[in-house]
């Protein structure tokens, strides 16, 4: 009787295996499932990416005023009879932190 009864855990160990650690196993699809869910995200931001590319094309496209944004920003382009003032800030100097400007 004893016999019989570890056989049958044995069996049942056997037929749990595939179960847990096979090719279709809760642990591979667990795995998947986290991969998935990665890609998921990834997928999320790509496509908030694209719908800001494609509103910004859209703009392009109809107004002048992104059009103009850029020639500012990118190319350093300023209209007819405006005038560019450019501000720096000023740097200390080693050993003069706190100096009086004169």
């Amino acid at each position: 009787m004893r016999l019989l009864a570890i056989m049958l855990a044995g069996l049942i160990l056997l037929i749990q295996y595939p179960l847990w650690l096979g090719k279709g196993g809760l642990l591979r699809v667990w795995e998947t499932e986290q991969k998935i869910e990665l890609q998921r995200e990834t997928n999320r931001r790509l496509q908030a990416r694209n719908a800001a590319l494609d509103a910004e094309v859209l703009d392009l496209k109809q107004g002048l005023e992104a059009v103009e944004e850029r020639a500012r920003s990118e190319l350093g382009m300023i209209r007819r009879d405006e005038i560019f003032f450019q501000v720096l800030d000023r740097a200390p100097v080693a050993g003069q932190a706190d100096a009086p400007v004169k």
